[in-house]
């Protein structure tokens, strides 16, 4: 039987070749930055690989890395390597991609897509794995290819693996954090700026006055830029930071900080870029944590946990909002009370686990009614407030009719006595647009409600005119 259901074979191609023609000129683009004769110093090719194997695990088969292997060798066919010389480097590359993706694969996804703090640690592990795979070939290749050391060959490649692996992979594997789009004002937008504009300033200081201590100056700018940005842009400013420093060593703009012809002082240097880029990203993850907590603690903080609907309390201040805007706005806005019928009989025949059950799924049909606009909670026990914006007394009638015949029409599932026929009473209140008041509209519902019970239950009352 084949690995590859039939299904999924074009899936299948259709990343491998996204993979093939991302590694390829990511390839190029590290063959034609690097120094005559040796190898790159800005290597995005193995961490684009990676990355993509990781964020595609369609491209991790063997057609992934049948194109991955054909696009090491193409670019470096390309760049005028004869068959020897990239058969190695390809090789070199490949063996530490398969060495790092064997562990970073079997780390949880929220790890992979560095949310926890110590993936950060983990991703290091990883990354130093497969560098040193790498170096391995480089301590053999080195000799052969360059004239150099096999030690030199170790330590070259494992750096500058690691440099890029760093560097680069977090940017794919958070490419999916960035919040929801919305317009910014305009202390947002100065907020949003400064940390950038911090950066590039920092690094214009360290170009002109240079010294070992220029590569220190931007790290406060991409600590400031991890409290701001999410893991994402973080990683972005981290890679621009890691590839202008690498680079800009290179062409010598940052004076008197580093012996170009000195090798060893490179390596140290390339290494010492490396983990500066690592402080940002896991702040920025212990960041993402902490907002993600907060956020679960605000949810939960404002629900009711049985009807996943607002509580009385985030309902009053989330309708006071609305109404707010509803008088501003001039337009007319309504408010219904729900109570369940015979509520108590249910508990005290069918059990408690049987009227959470039914409060859940009335919260659900009703919720199913309402528009994106509108505002409902649980209230009470049994009872649930829904506030209707821009709504005029009869459209609210209509609505409240809509969700009392939703419930009664299907009997509830509720555990364990089966399905149970269940009745609403509903009371609505209205108000217009300039005396919208919520703690009167809410006696008015009240009333009208307890005029619904009295006249039978399972039925919608309303009280004034329209």
């Amino acid at each position: 039987m084949s690995v590859f259901k039939s299904a999924s074979v074009p899936g299948t191609l259709s990343c491998a070749l996204i993979l093939g023609c991302a590694v390829f000129f990511s390839c190029l683009f590290g063959i034609y930055t690097r120094p005559v004769d040796f190898l790159a110093t800005v290597w995005p090719a193995n961490a684009v690989m990676l990355g993509l194997m990781l964020r595609m695990p369609r491209a991790a088969g063997p057609i992934g890395w049948i194109a991955g292997s054909a696009a090491f060798l193409a670019a470096d066919f390309l760049a005028g390597a004869t068959v020897f010389k990239a058969v190695i480097l390809a090789s070199a590359n490949l063996i530490g991609i398969a060495g790092t993706y064997f562990v970073i694969s079997r780390f949880s996804r929220d790890a992979i897509e560095l949310r926890t703090p110590e993936s950060t640690l983990g991703l290091v592990l990883a990354v130093a794995v497969g560098s040193l795979l790498a170096g391995g070939v480089g301590a053999v290749a080195n000799p052969i290819l360059f004239g150099g050391t096999a030690l030199g060959g170790l330590t070259f490649w494992f750096v500058t693996e690691f440099a890029n692996y760093v560097a680069i992979l977090p940017v794919i594997l958070t490419a999916s954090a960035l919040p929801r789009w919305r317009r910014p004002d305009r202390f947002e937008i100065l907020h949003y700026a400064a940390p950038v504009l911090a950066l590039i300033l920092a690094c214009a200081i360290a170009v002109a006055i240079g010294g070992a201590g220029a590569l220190a100056l931007p790290v406060p700018a991409l600590l400031w830029g991890a409290l701001v940005y999410p893991r994402f842009v973080t990683a972005l400013l981290t890679l621009a930071f890691s590839f202008w420093t690498l680079l800009a060593l290179s062409a010598g703009y940052l004076p008197n900080t580093v012996d170009a012809s000195n090798e060893q002082a490179l390596i140290s240097i390339r290494l010492g870029v490396s983990l500066i880029a690592l402080a940002p990203i896991m702040l920025a993850s212990v960041m993402s944590r902490q907002a993600e907590l907060l956020e679960r603690l605000r949810h939960l903080a404002a629900h009711d946990p049985l009807s996943g609907l607002f509580n009385r309390r985030a309902f009053r201040s989330e309708a006071e909002v609305r109404l707010k805007a509803a008088r501003r706005e001039e337009k007319p806005v309504a408010l219904l009370m729900l109570d369940i019928d015979h509520f108590k009989s249910i508990n005290d025949s069918h059990g408690h686990a049987a009227g959470d059950a039914v409060i859940s799924i009335v919260a659900e049909r009703a919720a199913a009614f309402l528009r994106p606009t509108d505002v409902i909670g649980r209230i009470g026990g049994e009872e649930f407030a829904i506030l209707l914006p821009h709504c005029t007394r009869s459209e609210a009638l209509a609505v409240a009719e809509r969700i009392r015949r939703a419930i009664a029409d299907e009997p509830v599932p509720a555990y364990p006595d089966g399905a149970l026929d269940i009745t609403i009473s509903v009371g609505l209140a209205a108000a217009g647009s300039t005396n919208a008041d919520l703690d009167a509209m809410l006696l008015e519902a009240d009333g009208a409600l307890y005029a619904a019970k009295k006249l039978g239950r399972n039925r919608a009352e309303t009280s004034g005119s329209a």
